[in-house]
Formats: structure tokens, C-alpha cells, sequence
């Protein structure tokens, strides 16, 4: 037995038939509660009828009576309104809270199909009863899926803003960098956004030459040596800008280029940024404005100097190509800077406008290409946009990775429907 089966059990009345205190006290659930995900009472703002009296207060829940010392709960006033303590089973007695042994009041078959989902070894502890599932439970599960995650995002937005003392510009140009170099630089693109603030690459929005010499420059990509024309030209700006604002340099070694697409070579990706703020300055402002998604992508549709027409890399020349900034690449600016940026702009100013249009962004952003989500297809779970994509990340991250079938509504289906 654990206590998170024992939650779930609380949280949806499944304990039953005549249920009484260890001192034999009828007990009534007028309301269990609602799950308290932080420090203190599991059950909070519960409504218990014990004997003939109504308790109002939180409800505290373990697998036996004495680990409520074991917890250290005796020395903690967060705990001094418990009104009822909810046991697997009664071990021993602690202090005076009216206690609810559970062992024999619920469904044990339940339980088994509980033990079974633990022990499942497949991808997923539901894969092979996916199918069985309604589609209506599924879209309900992947709809609060998507809030989650996107919740998740906003709230790291908001330690970013609070960071940036309510910079918004400044926090989405740090957000737009973080994703800016993919997985592979996601890291050192954070490190540049450190050194090189917003505000400074702003007073230079006008000089294309100065702002890719700027960025490069602080990455470390013109400390090697070069005879063409334009690195020169770059390496000449930059020591301009770097005498007057005194800037800092990234060692080179932090960047990865191995085993990456060309086109997504951190010189090139860093080109294609310094364009973007050549085009649209301060980009968030730009952001809020945007009323549909098409409107949004326009800012991310930049290509780079003429320089890497032919070059990914100082010195290397190559066949004539572009390089604009593709499809795939705007939509994971789309998803993971846009989007959290603007839900977390609409709960900072308490105006749902905001959240709707991110959630619509969503909606309208195609689907992600990835193993989780092929896998999900396979086994008979189809994402048609990115908000189903995203759910569906989230869902197999907090949830299938690490068990929590009773906390999800399709595993809740399962359990309660007793399908096999």
C-alpha cells in the first residue's frame, strides 16, 4: 500500500460501508477536501461529520497511524487543524485526532488493477489498453494537459520577469535565446543573453552590420582569423562596441557543432537573430499585438546577411544558399517563447485575452515531430496541432514516466472501468 493510492481514494469517495473512527464514532464525508500539492495537511478545507458533529478543517492521510510521528507532524503547527487522520491501517495511538482505518472499506480489486499499472514494463503502463478508452476522456485528459504545461512555462516566465525586474522586452529576448540554439545550445545562448542585454543590441536596432557584429563577437566567433572582407569588417564594429559598452566574450568551446544540420550552426542562427532585431526592434511589443498566428511568425521570418548566402561558418565557403529561418524553427519559437510569453503577460495583468490568444497560437501551430509523439500515435493517440503535441509531452513526462495513472483521467478510466 502507498499513501498516493490512498489520496486517490479520498479525493474520489471510494471508502465506504459504515465507516467509524478507531473509537467507533460514525464518520460522514460531507466534503473530502481539495489536494494540497505543497507543505502541510494532504486534504485541505475538508468537511467531516463525526459522530453527530460537523468538522471543518484538513485531513491528513498515511499508510499507518504512527507515521504521523515518523513525518514529524507533532512538531508542526501547520498540522494543528487536522480534524481527521485517514489510515491504511491503525498501528498505534499518537495524540487525540479522531483516526479512520481504511483497510477493509474500499474496493481490493482496485487495488490489484492498481499493482498491475506498477509493474507494467511497457512504454507506458496503459499502452496496450489505449485503444479502449473513450476519445471524449482522452480530449478532456490532453485539454488539461495543455494548461498544465503551459502553466508550467508561464511560471518560469514569471521567475525570469521578476529576475529582469518586470523587463518584458528584455525577459523574451532572454526566453527567445534560450530556444533560439535548439537543445544542443540552448545553454550557451542563455550565457550570451547574460553578457549581452537586450538594451545594449536596442541602441545599435538601426546598424544590421554593428548588431551581427555584437552578438558574434560576444560568442566568441571573431576571436579566430580571417582575409575576407566581411569578418574583418565585423571584427573592426565589434571592437568599437566592445570599447564602448565594455563587453564580455564567450570562449568558443562552448558552442556545439557536431553532429548538427548546418543550417542550424549557432553562426548562422545568431545572424538570423541580429536580423530580427534589425527588422522589428523591440520584438514583444510586437508580440501583443499579433492577433493571429500567421501575424506572430512574420517576426521570425528573417533570413541572414548575404554572407552566408555561402557560408555557414567563417572562412568555409560553400554552394549558394539562403538562409531563412525555417518553418520548424519559428514553430519552437512559437511554442516555447511566444506562447508562454503572452499566457504569462495575460495572468500578470489579469486580462484573459491574452491567455485565449495563446492557447488559440497553440491550437493553430502545427504538430511536433518527435519520438514521444510517434510513439503516442502508435499505440492509437494522434496529436493534431500543438496543443495535443504539447499535452501529450507533458503526459508522458509527469505523468506515464513516473506512474501517476490515479492523478490522470484516461488511467482513472481504466481503473474505474475495470478493463484488462
Amino acid at each position: 500500500m502507498n499513501e498516493r493510492f490512498l489520496y486517490y481514494l479520498w479525493e474520489n469517495r471510494l471508502v465506504y460501508r459504515d465507516l467509524r473512527t478507531t473509537s467507533q464514532s460514525p464518520v460522514e464525508i460531507i466534503n473530502p477536501g481539495f489536494r494540497n500539492t505543497d507543505s502541510g495537511p494532504d486534504f485541505l478545507e475538508a468537511k467531516i461529520k463525526i459522530g453527530e458533529q460537523v468538522w471543518a478543517g484538513h485531513v491528513e492521510i498515511h499508510v499507518k497511524t504512527s507515521d504521523w510521528n515518523r513525518h514529524g507532524h507533532q512538531n508542526d503547527k501547520a498540522y494543528n487543524n487536522v480534524i481527521l487522520h485517514v489510515v491504511f491501517e491503525n498501528d498505534t495511538k499518537v495524540n487525540d485526532i479522531p483516526v479512520l482505518e481504511v483497510k477493509d472499506h474500499f474496493d481490493a480489486s482496485l487495488y490489484c488493477r492498481y499493482e498491475k499499472i506498477l509493474m507494467s514494463q511497457h512504454w507506458i503502463a496503459c499502452e496496450r489498453q489505449l485503444r479502449q478508452v473513450k476519445s471524449l476522456t482522452v480530449n478532456t485528459c490532453l485539454e488539461r494537459m495543455a494548461v498544465e504545461r503551459l502553466e508550467q512555462k508561464a511560471a518560469f516566465v514569471s521567475k525570469l520577469l521578476i529576475s529582469n525586474k518586470f523587463d518584458w522586452e528584455s525577459t523574451f529576448y532572454q526566453l527567445l535565446l534560450r530556444y533560439f540554439g535548439m537543445k544542443v545550445n540552448s545553454e550557451a545562448f542563455e550565457t550570451l543573453a547574460s553578457i549581452l542585454p537586450l538594451k545594449i543590441l536596442l541602441k545599435h536596432a538601426d546598424n544590421l552590420c554593428q548588431l551581427e557584429a555584437m552578438l558574434l563577437g560576444c560568442a566568441g566567433f571573431l576571436e579566430i582569423e580571417s582575409d575576407e572582407d566581411y569578418p574583418m569588417l565585423l571584427k573592426r564594429e565589434f571592437a568599437v562596441m566592445q570599447s564602448k559598452f565594455n563587453l564580455l566574450t564567450m570562449p568558443i568551446e562552448r558552442w556545439k557543432l557536431l553532429r548538427m544540420r548546418p543550417v542550424n550552426f549557432p553562426t548562422i542562427r545568431l545572424a538570423q537573430l541580429a536580423q530580427m532585431i534589425y527588422q522589428n526592434g523591440c520584438l514583444f511589443s510586437k508580440i501583443k499585438e499579433a492577433q493571429t498566428v500567421t501575424e506572430a511568425k512574420l517576426l521570425f521570418d528573417v533570413e541572414a546577411s548575404p554572407y552566408w548566402d555561402t557560408h555557414y561558418r567563417f572562412n568555409v565557403e560553400g554552394p549558394f544558399r539562403p538562409k531563412h529561418l525555417g518553418e520548424s524553427a519559428a514553430d519552437v519559437l512559437m511554442i516555447n517563447a511566444v506562447i508562454p510569453m503572452l499566457f504569462c503577460y495575460g495572468q500578470f495583468h489579469k486580462d484573459p485575452s491574452y491567455c485565449e490568444n495563446a492557447l488559440r497560437f497553440l491550437e493553430e501551430t502545427d504538430v511536433e515531430d518527435n519520438t514521444i509523439i510517434r510513439h503516442f500515435t502508435a499505440i492509437g493517440i494522434t496529436a493534431n496541432n500543438a496543443m495535443q503535441s504539447q499535452a501529450l509531452l507533458y503526459l508522458y513526462n509527469f505523468y506515464c514516466k513516473r506512474k501517476r495513472c490515479l492523478e490522470c483521467s484516461i488511467g482513472n478510466y481504466l481503473l474505474r472501468t475495470n478493463r484488462d
